[in-house]
């Protein structure tokens, strides 16, 4: 008997293999799946657009038009007018982590969004774009920014130190957050399936018994559509916020 890991879908396979003098590249799974999410959105969009929509909207015409305007409203209300310039790359963001998550909840596909790798590079480069802008607006005003107002003078260098701490963990929670949420959904869902096929291969009341943890797992890849969505919602938003102090200085 073959007992296998639910962490095995997380591996990362070498699809096509290449190398540079000493560096060792790879087009891996991940990389496939990546490209998976940006084309297919992508597709879906110039094939909605072709021909300039139609005045009663298709159902993906819809969809689309109904993704646009919702992260329009998110940049709005979060960022404010300022914000609109940034709107492309907010849009981007949500769309690639939607369809990132989306896909991923396709059985034998891949979750590029599960590995730490991924998340952390999004959010370090999102975290660099933030500070690369506030001081643009603001050069080196931008530091008053780690200093509250109205905060007592004597109390400066710590209230300095510790926000500086929070500002630069801000590259690593929102990372983790969206890493850990999506492992932890899938590993759970592997585990439970995994626990209810064991089952049917008993006999007598166990198998009549697995039906309760499919039934758990079905409810489960609800949950897990829903978290998806989530979290391409939360990454967003935070990093809305993250812009808008920014921009605002608040």
């Amino acid at each position: 008997m073959f007992f296998y890991s639910p962490l095995e879908q997380f591996t990362i396979i070498s699809l096509i293999p290449m190398h540079i003098g000493n560096f060792y590249f790879s087009f891996t799974n991940s990389s496939l799946f990546m490209c998976l999410s940006t084309g297919l959105f992508m597709c879906l969009c110039v094939l909605v657009t072709a021909r300039g929509g139609s005045l009663v909207p298709t159902p993906w015409q819809s969809l689309i038009e109904m993704i646009y305007e919702f992260v329009v409203s998110l940049v709005s209300e979060q960022v404010g007018e300022k914000g609109k310039q940034y709107f492309p790359m907010l849009f981007t963001l949500f769309t690639f982590l939607l369809c990132s998550n989306l896909i991923g909840m396709i059985p034998y596909s891949f979750t590029t969004t599960s590995h730490f790798v991924v998340t952390f590079g999004l959010s370090v480069s999102v975290f660099i774009a933030v500070t690369i802008i506030g001081f643009q607006i603001h050069g080196l005003h931008f530091f008053s920014f780690l200093l509250p107002p109205g905060a007592p003078l004597i109390l400066s260098p710590f209230l300095v130190v510790i926000e500086l701490v929070s500002y630069v963990f801000r590259a690593i929670s929102l990372g983790v957050r969206l890493f850990a949420n999506m492992m932890a959904g899938h590993t759970l869902v592997k585990i439970l399936s995994g626990f209810a096929w064991s089952m049917l291969s008993l006999s007598g009341v166990l198998k009549l018994a697995a039906s309760i943890p499919f039934a758990v797992v079905f409810a489960l890849m609800f949950l897990e559509v829903g978290v998806a969505c989530l979290q391409a919602y939360v990454f967003t938003i935070l990093t809305c916020i993250y812009l808008n102090d920014a921009i605002h200085l608040h």
